[in-house]
């Protein structure tokens, strides 16, 4: 069956009511997928597509928002189906018509994200893997905070740097990092906190009310720094964002120094993606932290 067709068939079916996709329009979608909204009489949805191996990123993705959803603390689009054919991998998920910020959207979002990060696992990870961004994500379950991001975080990315040919000075720090840098966690408070996993501007909106949406998480439980780490690295999140999650969530002395080790994992992942500049970057991160220990 052609891929929109199939596409269409399996809305119908998930949602409970006859579709045919009558319209599509490309939307921006980022670097690794293709997006579009399709129209079928007077509903809309919000389609993914990638390669036929896609299939378990889109699952995975779905499942997340899924997470996210039950929370009952921020707006996600909802999943409604995914699949793949020979021709394409895809996910179709509502679609939000987003709009203009108001004066209190930010803080709004400070809010949500704190309460979200209140909704918490028995462990650390997660009950399947993801991606973050074009990259596996592994999320085993994990007792140990440190445990958890040295084998399944830092430890993981470093490895790929290896195969990707990382300089050495940066794979040689980077293995002093992983044997000490739980020093770095003394007297924080740890929680298996529910995560976004990927909290950079270009993944958060509001919609047409100006309520705050995220969207394309690569959901985990872990430490909260985490998530709001990421959104300082790349930046558009303004100062009212940060103060409404202080005042409804406040951080433990030394985030400062753990927000570097949280996005030293990103940095390092774009460099398994993107290579440049980024090893550089990494490894001025890490020569920060170990300074710090």
């Amino acid at each position: 069956m052609p891929l929109w067709a199939d596409i269409g068939r399996s809305i119908a079916e998930a949602t409970g009511a006859q579709f045919h996709i009558e319209s599509r329009t490309s939307v921006g979608g980022g670097c690794i997928n293709a997006a579009f909204r399709v129209t079928g009489g007077r509903r809309a949805y919000f389609v993914k597509t990638s390669a036929p191996h896609a299939a378990d990123m889109f699952a995975a993705e779905a499942a997340g928002l899924g997470e996210i959803a039950r929370s009952q603390t921020v707006r996600v689009p909802q999943p409604v189906c995914h699949g793949s054919t020979s021709e394409a991998g895809w996910l179709a998920l509502e679609f939000i018509d987003f709009g203009s910020a108001r004066r209190d959207s930010s803080r709004a979002l400070g809010q949500s994200l704190a309460a979200m990060h209140r909704v918490t696992a028995p462990r650390f990870g997660w009950q399947r893997d993801n991606a973050i961004g074009a990259t596996p994500q592994p999320n085993t379950p994990c007792a140990d905070w440190a445990e958890f991001w040295r084998e399944h975080r830092l430890g993981f990315q470093l490895a790929l740097a290896a195969r990707n040919g990382a300089p050495r000075s940066l794979l040689a720090k980077g293995e002093r990092l992983l044997r000490d840098f739980p020093a770095l966690l003394a007297g924080c408070a740890v929680e298996p906190a529910l995560l976004h996993g990927d909290l950079w501007g270009g993944n958060a909106g509001v919609d047409s009310a100006g309520l705050p949406v995220i969207y394309d998480p690569a959901v985990y439980y872990g430490h909260r720094e985490a998530d709001l780490a990421m959104t300082e690295l790349f930046g558009g999140f303004n100062a009212d964002f940060y103060a409404a999650y202080r005042e409804a969530f406040p951080l433990d002395p030394g985030y400062p120094v753990r927000k570097q080790l949280y996005n030293l994992y990103h940095v390092l992942n774009h460099y398994n993606l993107f290579g440049g500049g980024y090893a550089r970057q990494a490894e001025a991160m890490v020569d920060r932290l170990l300074a710090e220990i």
